[in-house]
């Protein structure tokens, strides 16, 4: 169970989250991570695939990489080395900012419910002084 200053500690970290400055690398990382899991990007990059291929198959004078296309294979290669490390980096922070947030929930929920039970001592207290009153009537 948290001791009070826990949950204040809790608090403030999340706050303290909320309005954390984010370096260049991470908000480069975190707004490219949004496109690449776009179908924005799904459907630009198989256009490009295509019309890649189709140049290379089709248009004999401008074939710069014959099948069964090495560059391509080596520019795929290239951005998915550089894609799966900037991905991961954005799923880490975004793992950090869900761990503060649970610990925030467990916080509140434990206060509700110490605020609810409080409630029912109350009103348990209410119904026997009704009781009484009722049974002196």
């Amino acid at each position: 169970m948290h001791t009070v200053d826990e949950r204040y500690d809790i608090e403030r970290h999340y706050e303290l989250l909320k309005t954390k400055k984010r370096s260049v690398g991470e908000r480069a990382a975190d707004k490219m991570t949004e496109f690449l899991g776009s179908w924005k990007f799904i459907i630009s990059f198989g256009v490009f695939l295509i019309a890649w291929i189709v140049l290379n198959v089709l248009v004999v004078w401008l074939r710069w990489d014959e099948y069964p296309f090495i560059l391509l294979n080596l520019a795929l290669s290239c951005l998915a080395a550089m894609q799966a490390p900037i991905i991961m980096m954005s799923q880490n922070r975004q793992n950090n900012r869900d761990r503060v947030q649970a610990k925030y929930d467990l916080a509140i929920n434990r206060k509700a419910e110490r605020e609810i039970e409080e409630l029912q001592a109350e009103i348990k207290k209410i119904q026997k002084k009704l009781d009484r009153l009722l049974d002196r009537a």
